[in-house]
């Protein structure tokens, strides 16, 4: 039989862990529900997307041998960038695929075209700006920059991405995108940079959570009437 005081004892840490641990369990739950319940695809903005894009077949283009890069071509990549190709070498260089001349960077018209195509035609551009840098938190974190964001007029406040330097399209971002990037943080418990599931702040939560379980178990154990009854009747047997 466990002592009064030693279930005292259980009982009140089992409380004391539930209070402080019961905002962070709330989140857990509330975004577990949410991750459940939505369709990833339309987190990732593919209703927002022409998923029928192509990338456009081009002929006689130059070999990649004929280019001028230091050290040779390791990665390539074809690029169509305003309706015309480009060989994007080593993920540092575009190069016209066309007459091999260096490309530094895309236009602003070149980056509307690139989202024109990736984007369903029936959106309309509401602005169209440069970021050169992003923190931890920023939607478009852990990106090629500097890129181009596109922003559409959509009650979603849809925002696609292209970066600048290769002509990519990145991404697209939108309220339930952000909503979903929110709650991912509270699951996971990195507050810095959202995307980290080895955090310390996570690990100890992680711990105490299933402490409080293992009280409440041995809470139950120790105060049940059935248990104590058979207790009872073990020991009068005996």
């Amino acid at each position: 039989m466990v002592s009064r005081n030693t279930a005292l004892k259980i009982r009140k840490t089992h409380r004391y862990l539930g209070l402080f641990l019961g905002i962070q369990f709330l989140f857990w739950t509330i975004s577990g529900l949410y991750f459940s319940w939505t369709d990833i695809d339309e987190i990732h903005g593919d209703h927002f997307k022409n998923l029928e894009h192509q990338t456009k077949a081009y002929g006689d283009l130059i070999s990649p041998s004929q280019l001028d890069v230091a050290n040779g071509v390791k990665t390539i990549e074809l690029r169509d960038i305003g309706n015309r190709p480009y060989y994007w070498i080593n993920n540092k260089q575009l190069y016209s695929a066309i007459n091999g001349k260096p490309k530094k960077s895309i236009t602003r018209d070149e980056a509307l075209s690139i989202a024109q195509s990736h984007m369903r035609s029936d959106l309309i551009v509401e602005s169209i700006e440069q970021i050169t840098e992003t923190g931890k938190h920023h939607e478009y974190r852990e990106k090629l920059l500097p890129a181009y964001v596109i922003s559409y007029k959509t009650d979603e406040a849809l925002k696609a991405y292209v970066s600048v330097s290769d002509g990519k399209f990145q991404t697209v971002r939108h309220r339930d995108w952000r909503i979903f990037d929110f709650l991912w943080m509270t699951h996971t418990m990195d507050y810095e940079g959202r995307d980290n599931f080895n955090t310390t702040v996570l690990r100890a939560f992680s711990l105490l959570g299933l402490i409080t379980v293992l009280s409440g178990f041995l809470l139950w154990y120790i105060s049940s009437p059935s248990i104590i009854t058979l207790k009872k009747r073990l020991k009068i047997k005996k």
